[in-house]
């Protein structure tokens, strides 16, 4: 692929729904490999608060009278049209230096992030506007007076201010969570690759998928618009520490307390394992692990390793195999076929980069490569911002001071020897706090011992050998449903984290009152609040079952009989169930006990109607727990009520949850837990019908 030469284009800001250029001509931004001027970027004009305004009034309700489920098949819709335009995507891409798999990474790992969370958050979340957290807790003996924790939607606005590095992951792995939450966005990519930023948020409004201010974009400076947040937005950032804490500390997000993220440096650390020296599966993983790290994205990745600790033993074998792999990696234009590392982001970049190199000498040497000789296959290396990886050796890590302390954002790393994996541990904390951390090892001991030192300091830890060799996604790869972020200098957030990553742009609320009230409020059954008996609620399609239906059944006597018949034919003779003498020496059992399962079974014998109905199929149960023995001569009853309806869109079913009460005679309870099933949304079939 190659790039056509185009007239620079003039980036807009798109807020309180129109594109709105900057008043001013604006900054050019070039392309990294060439040099030519690609766009010109301005938000000079801008009405920052009326933005603001905009989300929160226009989009806001909208936003939040839809359910879970609908925002995520607006997503999953958005997501795969946008898999339609990728090529496009993909060629302006390459005017930020990045190769066609750099591109992969951000582009497709972006629509696949926002995929992913749709995905996840049909399977997790309910088809409703409020999200449960936790159990009910019960605050008076009569149960008369209970309290449930809830999300609801923040009712402000999402401010995303992101890096240069991922103009599309960066802004699709924030808006995804936030737009799930029922909040909608306003986006601030970094300048020097806001116009790759700009073509995709282009695309988006013209899908006309998301609610009118959902998502606003701002190609420039932000101006005064943290000056108008409030208590109700929430504010993430990516970038520099330095930029992060001084947006942190300003005046109105401190005033109100409003929510802010921050993943900011990280001096991120691969540890090579004692027992992984050379001939070893996982010493050739770890080479290619921290090659492919420097040169992937040039380096410019929040999550690329930047020290790498190494017994002492095998220094110089992991100098020589990196150097070499280091070695064999063309460099040149992006979009050439040959090309394996492209150019930094900008001339100014590469600068910051050597300066930061620089700054690396007064602890380590050069080991391989050098960052004033440029050696490119193919473009002009003085037009471009091309710069080799550079490897560097610091030979006394527990001296040194830059090595811990200064990140150069690009293709550098520095090598230092550790003597025991609790020295290498506590050189990996010397970062102050990372995002990522890996280490290499086939031994369970290391593995054990590095990961319970490295997990205080960081936010996520890669275990790499050679069982997860051909599936691993690697060191520096986040993924939509784990945890990104990191404390300390890493900033101290986490974003992402599956639907861990939606209740950030949310309010947990104690909710205290009633049953009655309670379950109106969440739409979730409640102990003590209403019920209605009458027709079977299995003979009860989605369109006529209600929240509270309710189903006592008959009793049914366990007998001795039982419980020898349903040993011997599963072949669960476990001694609590045939042996007496064994059973009363048991501290929990007077005698011989039924199993467990056999309550379950007899359960679902008293409560199912077994003829063709709107109940599908049971896929499951949840939170099973067997609270009384049961023993031969006791009687099982069922009480079923219908907790939790979560018609599925797009489809002819939905699912139900049903809370299950299995008592005995003496009203103790034996078992309780949550049915799980498959109910179809009218009953019989509309085809059915039809046809009659």
């Amino acid at each position: 692929m190659t790039i056509s030469a185009r007239p620079p284009r003039r980036l807009e800001s798109f807020v309180s729904g129109r594109w709105t250029p900057g008043a001013k001509e604006g900054q050019a931004l070039r392309d990294a490999a060439t040099g030519d001027v690609v766009a010109t970027i301005d938000s000079t004009g801008i009405d920052f608060a009326a933005a603001l305004a905009y989300g929160r009034e226009m989009a806001g309700p909208k936003l939040r009278a839809m359910s879970f489920h609908d925002r995520a098949g607006m997503l999953k819709a958005l997501g795969l049209k946008l898999m339609e335009l990728m090529e496009e995507f993909y060629a302006e891409s390459l005017h930020t230096g990045a190769t066609r798999a750099d591109g992969w990474i951000d582009i497709e790992g972006g629509i696949g992030t926002m995929l992913t969370f749709a995905s996840k958050a049909r399977r997790e979340l309910p088809n409703t506007r409020v999200l449960t957290d936790g159990e009910v807790e019960v605050l008076s003996k009569d149960g008369s007076f209970v309290a449930q924790h809830i999300f609801t939607p923040l009712q402000g606005v999402a401010v995303h201010i992101n890096a240069f590095n991922f103009p599309v992951w960066g802004m699709l792995e924030k808006i995804a969570p936030t737009l799930i939450a029922g909040v909608p966005c306003i986006v601030k990519p970094a300048s020097q690759t806001a116009y790759l930023t700009e073509l995709v948020v282009r695309r988006i409004v013209e899908t006309g998928l998301l609610p009118e201010g959902a998502l606003q974009l701002i190609s420039g400076s932000v101006g005064d618009l943290l000056d108008h947040v409030t208590g109700q937005d929430a504010v993430t950032f990516t970038g520099s520490a330095w930029t992060g804490r001084k947006l942190k500390s300003h005046k109105a997000v401190i005033e109100n307390s409003t929510r802010f993220t921050m993943e900011a440096d990280s001096l991120n650390a691969s540890i090579l394992g004692p027992d992984a020296g050379p001939g070893t599966a996982e010493f050739d993983l770890f080479v290619r692990e921290v090659a492919r790290e420097m040169t992937a994205k040039a380096g410019q990745k929040c999550t690329a390793i930047r020290r790498v600790f190494v017994p002492r033993a095998h220094v110089q074998a992991v100098i020589a195999a990196l150097g070499d792999r280091l070695e064999k990696t063309p460099l040149g234009l992006p979009g050439d076929e040959g090309t394996r590392m492209g150019p930094l982001a900008s001339l100014d970049q590469r600068d910051e980069v050597r300066a930061r190199i620089r700054d690396l000498q007064a602890d380590a040497e050069i080991v391989a490569g050098n960052p004033d000789q440029v050696r490119v296959a193919s473009g002009d290396a003085d037009a471009g911002a091309f710069l080799n990886p550079v490897l560097m050796y610091c030979d006394k890590p527990f001296a040194a001071g830059a090595a811990h302390d200064v990140e150069a954002f690009g293709p550098v790393s520095t090598v230092m020897p550790y003597d025991d994996i609790e020295e290498a541990v506590a050189l990996a904390a010397r970062g102050k706090g990372s995002l990522v951390s890996s280490v290499f090892t086939e031994d369970p001991k290391v593995a054990e011992a590095a990961v319970l030192g490295l997990a205080p300091h960081h936010g996520r830890v890669l275990i790499g050998n050679r069982a997860t060799a051909k599936s691993s996604t690697g060191h520096g790869s986040p993924l939509a449903p784990l945890v990104h972020g990191g404390p300390g200098r890493a900033g101290g957030g986490e974003e992402m984290g599956g639907m861990r990553g939606v209740k950030h742009y949310m309010q947990r609320t104690a909710v205290q009152g009633s049953p009655r009230l309670l379950s109106a409020v969440t739409g979730r059954w409640v102990e003590g609040a209403d019920v209605q008996q009458g027709v079977h609620p299995f003979r009860k399609s989605l369109a006529e079952l209600n929240i509270g239906d309710q189903l006592v059944t008959a009793a049914r006597q366990v007998t001795q009989e039982d419980v020898e018949h349903f040993a011997h034919f599963t072949g669960d003779t476990f001694y609590a169930h045939m042996d007496s003498a064994a059973a009363r020496a048991n501290p929990f059992f007077d005698d011989r006990v039924a199993h467990g399962y056999l309550i379950a079974s007899f359960a679902a014998g008293l409560f199912v109607d077994p003829a063709p109905g709107p109940v599908l199929a049971n896929y499951g149960v949840d939170s099973l727990r067997f609270l009384t023995p049961v023993y031969f001569g006791d009687t099982l009853q069922v009480r079923l009520t219908c907790k939790e309806i979560n018609p599925r869109a797009g489809a002819e079913h939905g699912e139900v949850r049903w809370d299950c009460r299995v008592t005995k005679q003496t009203g103790a309870v034996v078992a309780q837990y949550d049915v799980l099933t498959m109910v179809a949304k009218v009953w019989p079939p509309v085809a059915a019908r039809a046809a009659e």
